[in-house]
């Protein structure tokens, strides 16, 4: 288990868990050796011994660490610690395209091309490299708040040239996105890519997936037989040009989809052109049902059914309907098994867990081991706000089921609570009390007070904090610290004793750019501020402009005449 705090590889520190998938957990960490947070993935406990998922584990590691690209998620390091498989990637913080099409609905039209044209050219750049994602779905898209997008988790990537094609990695991927030659058991090649990329437009552009289904079964064989729903139906004053490209991505013969996701990416460049607003619906050059990929790879051609069946779509529901069957024969069978046979066969006791909640390890294991468990000597750690260190906090299975006597219990043991005490923050620096609360899982908002600069304030200091010190927060509990708006007053610059100096000193001294216009008024002295553009009393921040009128009047020429005449005096 891998727990808060932990170093992998002697460098990632564990933070927190962050995400869970099919293959592995990913976990916030800190890169202690180059100060940054990073997201490590590590291949789940019971799959590590599995040589085959350890081979996919490190080849995502190999291909994804290949691929630099401003779109795509940035991959580290890879190793192997102490029997964990891991891989260091970016950690981007931002919300799935998943999560915003349930917060918003269907986006704009620009917002739709905006990230069509970054995720189109971070799948070519990927196909140039010989690489195709396979499981492109907006679960797997990140949306920063700069607006930039980042494809992430190239788990089952595979590179083109690996030349291996497995049942393990023909099928992949969420069933809303698959491309039809994949559902119909085919390889992948670049074009899967550009049809689940032409769903996700479509889902971007209406809110909806267009094919639903009551099991995956029927979602894969609509992929396969129906065509995509129009939107322009769906909405009239939807532009052609956007419908065409999804029509084009997501063909069901990859020979009607653009030959390479640059294509795709030049299309989305004018597809907001009034030009091309009514252009021609899309007219497919080749079948789309009936038909023979005669460009796919060898591989992908050895994967499919050599024969042709009159009625796929009966053929295949048949099949799918033998499947289910089969599992529920077998589920019935292990029911008939486990409530009937079982307990004929079993002549030990049933016995209820005891409540060891609380209790010591050695006390609890006494306990279980009195009533007859066997207790499995390694524990489960968990943290626990009400179970102190070191304490149970309870078992697997649950306290209170009924199990044979004999039967092996795991003790679940509290690492503490994951809670911090909030301290006395006021004075500190807010940014690494931001950083370490945020660490924590604990929100931090940042409020503003204004505060003159005549009081002395340190900028970015805390002054105030709404939780008092000592109380625990933990994750996804909210702290508010408050941080000085330090603000400058402007004097009353024109009551007769300020000069352009005098002002100038004062804007030098606060950060102020002072722009400066000469008058002439004969009633007043030069040099004096008759104007300043904000009344005294004014709040402003350093950086701010301010603008004043200076008396300057212009130097009087002697008078010449008189002059003279003094001098013709004096010589007499």
């Amino acid at each position: 288990m891998i727990t808060r705090g932990q170093l992998i590889n002697d460098r990632y520190e564990i933070i927190r868990a962050i995400g869970e998938g099919g293959m592995a957990n990913v976990y916030l960490a800190k890169d202690t050796i180059l100060d940054r947070k990073v997201a490590v993935k590590i291949l789940r406990g019971d799959l590590a011994e599995d040589e085959k998922f350890v081979r996919r584990f490190q080849r995502e590691a190999i291909s994804a660490s290949s691929l630099n690209d401003p779109n795509i998620v940035e991959v580290y390091d890879v190793g192997e610690d102490d029997g964990k498989y891991f891989i260091v990637m970016e950690y981007v913080q931002g919300l799935t395209l998943k999560q915003l099409i349930k917060k918003r609905g269907s986006l704009t039209l620009p917002e739709v091309v905006d990230i069509m044209l970054q995720l189109t050219s971070a799948v070519a750049h990927a196909h140039e490299s010989y690489i195709i994602h396979r499981d492109i779905k907006p679960q797997n898209v990140v949306i920063l708040e700069d607006g930039r997008v980042k494809i992430m988790d190239f788990g089952i990537a595979v590179a083109l040239n690996a030349g291996e094609f497995t049942q393990t990695n023909s099928v992949m991927g969420t069933v809303y996105y698959i491309p039809p030659e994949q559902a119909n058991g085919g390889a992948a090649t670049t074009r899967s890519d550009i049809y689940s990329l032409g769903i996700l437009m479509y889902e971007l552009v209406t809110g909806h997936v267009p094919f639903k289904g009551e099991n995956p079964v029927e979602v894969a064989i609509k992929h396969m037989n129906e065509p995509i729903p129009s939107i322009c139906e769906y909405d009239p004053e939807m532009p052609q040009s956007i419908e065409n490209i999804i029509l084009r991505a997501s063909a069901k013969n990859p020979k009607n989809r653009y030959e390479s996701a640059w294509d795709m990416h030049d299309d989305l460049e004018t597809a907001l052109d009034k030009n091309r607003f009514n252009e021609p619906k899309v007219i497919y050059k080749y079948p789309e049902k009936n038909f023979e990929d005669k460009e796919m790879p060898r591989e992908g051609r050895a994967a499919r059914n050599a024969e042709k069946e009159e009625n796929k779509k009966d053929k295949r529901m048949n099949k799918a309907l033998i499947v289910v069957g089969t599992i529920v024969g077998v589920l019935i069978a292990a029911m008939l098994f486990v409530f009937i046979l079982w307990p004929k066969i079993s002549d030990k006791p049933d016995i209820e867990i005891p409540d060891v909640q609380g209790m010591t390890v050695k006390q609890a294991r006494s306990t279980l081991e009195d009533k007859g468990f066997e207790v499995v000597g390694k524990t489960k750690k968990e943290a626990s706000d009400e179970v102190e260190e070191d304490k149970v906090i309870g078992t697997d299975p649950e306290i209170g089921e009924t199990l044979k006597e004999g039967s092996e219990v795991t003790l679940i043991v509290s690492t503490g609570s994951e809670k911090i005490e909030i301290e006395d923050y006021t004075g500190e620096n807010y940014e690494k009390v931001k950083e370490k609360l945020e660490e924590a899982g604990i929100n931090v908002i940042i409020d503003k007070k204004d505060v003159s600069k005549e009081e002395n304030p340190v900028e970015g200091t805390i002054l105030e904090q709404d939780v008092e010190p000592g109380v625990k927060l933990g994750e996804g509990d909210t702290i508010t610290l408050v941080i000085p708006n330090v603000y400058i007053s402007y004097p009353n610059f024109t009551d007769g004793t300020y000069t352009e100096a005098d002002v100038k000193k004062f804007c030098d001294e606060n950060g102020l750019t002072l722009n400066v216009t000469y008058v002439e008024d004969g009633s007043k002295q030069n040099g004096i501020v008759t104007y300043q553009n904000m009344a005294a009393g004014s709040k402003v921040s350093s950086g701010a402009n301010l603008r004043i009128k200076v008396v300057k009047n212009p130097e009087k020429a002697p008078d010449i005449e008189s002059a003279t005449e003094t001098r013709d005096t004096g010589d007499m």
